[in-house]
């Protein structure tokens, strides 16, 4: 199974004092973040498969990640701001899924969960936003393994 871990692009700054759920959902991306987002996304588009599943937390800074892709997806309640690395992978079905799932996401679910897979040692790792992650599994002398296909920045694009 292939699975493509994105981070939204560049948001909206939140005050301290404005830890609202609702406001926090309707953050929208900066203008740096849509640049951000349509560099990914041009790079991406290249080589996501047309079979891919692509699923979108329900925050409008990453459904606005999304629409820079130009495909279709499906937001999901269980990948808000506040979901768990369990809650991902059962989302994706990982790893029994057929098909490439990509994930549009949040910190620090997606570096919960890439640690986890990966078995790092500390219990998340850092993605910038509007970055991503692409792993993958396979089965090595009867044992599964999860390796990294790669790792893109948009800056780096």
């Amino acid at each position: 199974m292939d699975l493509i871990l994105w981070r939204h692009a560049e948001a909206e700054e939140v005050l301290p004092t404005d830890l609202d759920a609702q406001l926090d959902l309707a953050r929208k991306l900066t203008p740096r973040g849509e640049k951000q987002a349509a560099r990914m996304a041009e790079w991406l588009d290249r080589q996501l498969p047309g079979s891919a599943r692509i699923v979108v937390s329900p925050a409008r800074r990453c459904e606005q990640t999304a629409l820079a892709l130009g495909r279709k997806f499906k937001v999901r309640t269980e990948l808000s701001p506040w979901a768990t690395p369990a809650q991902l992978l059962e989302v994706v079905q990982w790893p029994v899924c057929k098909i490439p799932v990509l994930v549009i996401g949040h910190q620090p679910t997606l570096g919960q969960a890439i640690a986890q897979l990966l078995g790092f040692q500390e219990s998340e790792c850092a993605l910038k936003k509007g970055a991503l992650w692409w792993l993958r599994t396979r089965e090595r002398e009867g044992e599964p393994q999860t390796v990294v296909v790669t790792v893109q920045s948009p800056e780096l694009l």
